[in-house]
């Protein structure tokens, strides 16, 4: 196993402001703790550590140069800025390296499912992480998985995923990881479509009603002007 060290450096328990101070100068706050030893607030380098992290993995053990000697550690937690993404804090978990520990293992795909490529459907990746029990120096980096022979309605589950020696799985076997799925077609109800050409037909029918009411009330009111002049030749012609 090769020996990854990180140095540190001794901090206060301080305020935000104190910690934000740390940050400005290239370095991420942090604590130490675990089984067995003395709880430690310390800092670290930021381009030490998350150049340590890209090279080996999220799960890497990591020998912490403390004061009184070196300490083997996993990352148990990094703290990131929502906007930037930057390191804000890490805690350090202290481990035996002769004792089994519990971590995340991510889940990294290999080809294009048939039923995506050839089928038309798409795939579903459920679970991306994977808790697993093993010794700390036989924590795999990442779990691959083969999909290219999954068509449609089929897929991987937690009891499917490569067998490795000294690595125990300890989620529900029958756990989905990835599933290729049909894409869904939604088609036109033929009871919405008429419930439509009802409304659309509804204000030809008013309107013609209208139309028609007018035509009485026009009808109506004209025949009152007629039958006056009528009326006044008559009077007329008695005078």
């Amino acid at each position: 196993m090769k020996e990854v060290i990180l140095e540190t450096e001794a901090r206060e328990t301080g305020s935000k402001s104190s910690l934000e101070a740390f940050r400005k100068q290239g370095k991420i706050p942090g604590t130490m703790y675990g089984k067995g030893v003395k709880p430690a607030t310390i800092a670290v380098d930021s381009r030490a550590f998350m150049a340590i992290i890209a090279e080996n993995g999220a799960n890497v053990i990591i020998n912490l140069k403390l004061r009184d000697g070196k300490t083997p550690v996993i990352v148990k937690e990094l703290q990131r800025n929502v906007l930037t993404q930057a390191p804000m804090h890490v805690d350090f978990q202290a481990i035996s390296l002769k004792e089994k520990i519990e971590v995340l293992v991510p889940i990294h795909i290999e080809g294009i499912a048939d039923g995506v490529k050839n089928a038309g459907g798409t795939m579903e990746h459920i679970v991306r992480e994977v808790r697993v029990a093993t010794l700390p120096t036989n924590i795999p980096q990442k779990i691959s998985i083969d999909v290219s022979a999954l068509t449609i309605g089929k897929g991987i589950t937690i009891a499917e995923l490569p067998k490795l020696e000294g690595v125990e799985y300890l989620q529900d076997p029958s756990t989905l990881v990835v599933n290729v799925v049909a894409v869904k077609v939604e088609e036109e109800k033929p009871a919405e479509t008429a419930a439509v050409g009802a409304e659309v037909a509804q204000p030809e029918v008013i309107s013609k009603g209208k139309k028609d009411k007018e035509g009485e009330e026009g009808a109506a009111a004209g025949a009152t002007p007629a039958g006056a002049a009528k009326a006044a030749p008559a009077a007329g012609a008695k005078k």
